[in-house]
């Protein structure tokens, strides 16, 4: 990401980029370390991204927003605002309500935090992006204050309902964010 982002030009067109970690913490650019609460044998990676920390693992997608902010005419909060609104979308098509908070980037259902946002922004383009839970060991979250929040509850669709897997909710997935994004060519 850090290279693509690097190497871009005003043509170099826009990428989602899809997939699943291995079991891996992720300390953001301002996270603090008191937020991992115990140690285990999953790694912490400090890395570029804003936010505090957070979890990812098998069952979970991730999808990295690799996208000229400038083209696009809009700001780091509009942006956000349409990862989130992507999500909503999303979970909406299976009859899962959520919402979005102010001051807590991420989707909620029942309280509960059902995708995490982590950006960078570089030269008006932004990489990292977000992860949806999905079907997921959420164990390694009680060794955590997820994204800097003490007590913070976390869900993932299949305890919502939702009956697809994480390949068919990446592919989802991509169309909402493309179609909030303003695209009808696939980006991935």
């Amino acid at each position: 990401m850090q290279d693509f982002t690097a190497q871009r030009g005003p043509a170099t067109p826009d990428e989602i980029w899809l997939l699943q970690h291995p079991p891996v913490y992720t300390l953001g650019l301002a996270g603090k370390p008191e937020h991992l609460l115990r140690s285990s044998d999953i790694p912490v990676v400090k890395i570029d991204r804003g936010g505090q920390i957070t979890y990812h693992g098998p069952g979970q997608v991730v999808a990295y927003i690799l996208l000229d902010l400038k083209r696009h005419g809009i700001g780091v909060k509009e942006l956000v605002r349409r990862m989130e609104q992507a999500v909503i979308d999303l979970l909406a098509t299976h009859g899962v309500a959520a919402e979005r908070r102010d001051k807590a980037p991420g989707v909620y259902v029942n309280e509960a935090k059902i995708a995490a946002l982590g950006l960078r922004i570089r030269n008006n383009c932004s990489y990292h992006g977000l992860c949806l839970n999905v079907d997921m060991d959420l164990s390694p979250y009680a060794n955590i204050n997820p994204c800097g929040y003490p007590g913070l509850e976390v869900t993932q669709t299949c305890d919502q309902g939702v009956s697809a897997d994480a390949d068919t909710l990446a592919d989802a997935l991509a169309r909402h964010l493309q179609q909030q994004l303003g695209y009808t060519q696939p980006l991935i």
